[in-house]
């Protein structure tokens, strides 16, 4: 009889220990599941009409907060936090208006200030603005990308001649022209190992790929896609490679591989995206900012970004 009772309590236990496994293995299994769901699916981040039409450049610091041109007025950087709160970090010199913003190794904010052909330097510490690189030849520039080694790469087109020039900062903080005679350059990046230079042309459709060196030098250009219609703007890569393009025009942000291959398609809540960037605990949360709605939507990705810094 006894027996029989232990016998009966063991079985039962048996079940209560398979069926909690089975439980949690669901739990995990839906929580899995609903984190697949929610990959590329934008929503906004921020409210509508935060930032002025000409909102750009997002980049985020090792604490999670973003950094996008023009907050509420040209010629400012405001400040989200990373429960979507805005508010002004700094007001620009006279004359100097932001467009891309990225981050060194020294944690220092670099800003394409486009109106005063400037590269701008932000101590964050103490919020003083200096001029790290200038050149009076500039169109611009536009967007900004930067190697691992700090050495930084301007694209600088010039809308009225649908033309543009790629230029590099070196560490001496002077510009030297890589190339001119191109289409309208505009989003730039370095990917994760590197090796190679993403350069796009707005009016052109081109997304162009050169070879790099440690030295900032490019070589073996070539064209690695071309889309038919709409235009481009920022584009960022993740720890993967993978590019993410901005589609201006038509309210898209575009996933392709290193090679260029099209892979992913994701809809934002406006149509004029103009540049992005990665954030979120874990780097895997994409940020974008919209000009026709002066705000930013955001959605979550499979892979860091490669700028992400924890």
């Amino acid at each position: 009889m006894i027996r029989s009772i232990v016998n009966h309590m063991f079985l039962l236990a048996l079940l209560v220990a398979v069926g909690a496994c089975s439980s949690n293995s669901s739990k995990t299994e839906s929580k899995e599941m609903k984190t697949e769901e929610n990959l590329y699916v934008s929503q906004p981040f921020t409210s509508n009409n935060e930032f002025t039409g000409g909102i750009e450049g997002p980049a985020v610091d090792k604490d999670g907060n973003l950094y996008v041109v023009n907050f509420g007025n040209e010629g400012t950087i405001g400040k989200v936090t990373p429960d979507g709160k805005a508010s002004l970090f700094v007001t620009l010199p006279e004359g100097s208006t932001g467009n891309g913003i990225r981050f060194n190794s020294k944690g220092e904010m670099l800003i394409a200030d486009y109106t005063g052909h400037n590269v701008l330097k932000v101590d964050m510490k103490s919020l003083e603005i200096s001029v790290y690189a200038h050149h009076d030849e500039l169109n611009q520039p536009n967007d900004i990308a930067i190697m691992d080694n700090d050495i930084v790469f301007a694209s600088d087109p010039n809308w009225k001649e649908s033309t543009g020039q790629i230029w590099r900062v070196g560490l001496d903080g002077q510009f030297v022209l890589l190339e001119a005679d191109m289409g309208t350059t505009n989003g730039i990046e370095v990917s994760p190992d590197n090796k190679t230079l993403y350069v796009n042309e707005s009016v052109q459709r081109n997304v162009w790929a050169y070879d790099l060196n440690e030295a900032g030098e490019i070589s073996n250009k070539r064209l690695i896609h071309t889309f038919e219609d709409f235009g481009m703007d920022g584009m960022r890569v993740d720890l993967d490679g993978d590019l993410y393009v901005t589609r201006h025009g038509k309210g898209t942000v575009v996933k392709l591989s290193p090679e260029g291959e099209f892979l992913k398609e994701i809809k934002m809540s406006g149509e004029k995206p103009s540049n992005i960037a990665f954030g979120g605990v874990d780097g895997k949360t994409a940020y974008v900012t919209l000009q026709d709605n002066g705000n930013i939507d955001s959605f979550l990705v499979e892979k860091p970004g490669r700028a992400f810094r924890k």
